[in-house]
């Protein structure tokens, strides 16, 4: 929002300790801002000990048919998520493969999407859940995560789903690279580019052994990039760092 810039810019340019949850979100505040400040990088961190595989067959035979994948998408449904691009994704993977969608979440794109789940002719096989209070049934139930985006500056559910051992198929966008290792934990396509993501998500839905490879690479990466004790050490120090440049007389 333009009008925030002058608030923004004097708040950053003030303050004695900056930090920014990716390398995109970073370079682009320094450029938006046109501002000269030291701003660290802190990635956002995941609870591995909440965010964990169960169990959740019960609930999988309440949503999906004997030999159907799991496809889910968690947002606010605004249109930078581009959630259209996620039904379009799963349309062409349902062609190829017995599939479900889940759509966690509500927001203003909510009815344009349930719009174009009839005309696509696939409405019973997308479940609109609305907003949920616990999402680790719900990811331990699924087999893909879908994040098409046309801007993030992190990528904090896709880092759940990852916690999950779920793959994750994202645009190329933000801090999107940074948490999804092309071709290891998921696959990274252009903003927009259906026709790949669907083919990403079939060859791994179809590829037995490739896919236990990349679920169990996503929650090693998670571990040991974004385990919550590994990153709060690194606020606290940064902290402390700043705290302690702070209380030096100045000369």
């Amino acid at each position: 929002e333009p009008s925030y810039l002058p608030f923004m810019k004097f708040s950053i340019e003030q303050s004695d300790g900056v930090t920014a949850v990716s390398r995109f979100l970073k370079e682009k505040t320094l450029t938006n801002y046109n501002i000269n400040k030291d701003i660290r990088v802190i990635p956002n961190f995941i609870d591995y000990h909440k965010y964990h595989r169960i169990d959740a067959s019960s609930l999988c035979k309440s949503i999906v048919s004997e030999g159907e994948k799991v496809l889910i998408h968690v947002s606010n449904f605004r249109q930078v998520k581009r959630v259209p691009d996620v039904i379009k994704i799963f349309h062409l993977v349902r062609q190829k493969i017995p599939a479900k969608l889940l759509l966690v979440g509500d927001g203003p794109d909510r009815s344009n999407c349930e719009k174009l789940v009839r005309e696509l002719d696939i409405f019973n096989d997308v479940k609109f859940l609305g907003k949920q209070s616990e999402l680790v049934p719900l990811l331990s139930a699924s087999d893909l995560f879908l994040m098409p985006s046309q801007s993030e500056s992190f990528g904090l559910s896709a880092l759940e789903a990852m916690a999950c051992e779920l793959p994750v198929i994202s645009s190329s966008v933000g801090g999107l690279p940074e948490l999804v290792s092309h071709g290891e934990t998921g696959y990274i396509a252009e903003i927009g580019d259906v026709e790949r993501m669907a083919k990403y998500a079939i060859e791994l839905l179809t590829n037995e052994n490739r896919y236990r490879l990349f679920a169990a690479a996503s929650r090693k990466r998670a571990i040991d990039l974004f385990a919550a004790d590994k990153v709060v050490d690194q606020y606290e120090q940064y902290y402390e760092q700043i705290l302690s440049e702070k209380s030096v007389p100045a000369k």
